[in-house]
This record gives structure tokens, sequence and C-alpha cells, in this order.
């Protein structure tokens, strides 16, 4: 998959908001939250990498099934609901 250099600006940009759940970059990138991964440590820096994935890990509002129920929305207003 290529991606035009503002794609992967907002991939990144996504990927670093708290409200902005994995499923949602899949949804509308094709990255899944592996290829995510590997993605960001190939256009990230590694010590941004190292706290971007510090960051995430473990985040429940980065995964829509872990989500509480009074988060019900992206950032990117898409339609994901807490399922």
């Amino acid at each position: 998959m290529t991606l035009t250099d503002s794609e992967v600006s907002r991939v990144i940009e996504m990927a670093w908001e708290d409200r902005t759940p994995f499923e949602a970059i899949e949804d509308q990138f094709g990255l899944s939250e592996k290829a995510l991964i590997t993605f960001m440590r190939a256009q990230l820096k590694s010590g941004s990498f190292k706290l971007w994935r510090s960051r995430v890990s473990g985040r429940k509002t980065k995964h829509i099934k872990l989500r509480s129920p009074e988060v019900s929305r992206a950032y990117c207003a898409t339609q994901y609901k807490h399922r």
C-alpha cells in the first residue's frame, strides 16, 4: 500500500491521538494494529517510536472493545461507538 505524504501525516496524527482507535485507522487506511506498529517504527525516529509505543500500549481508548461507554466517538468523527 502506498500512501501520499498527507495520508502518512494523517495516519501518524491519528495514531498519536488518544481517542482515535486502531480500528478507525484500519478502516480508513487498511493498516491493522500490527501493520501500524511497523509503519510507525519506519516513520518515526527511534525515541519517538518508543514514546508512542509506551503511550498507546494498554491504553483502553485505542481499542473500541476496551473503551468506556462514555467515549462514544473518535476525534476524526467516525461512526465508532462502544461495542
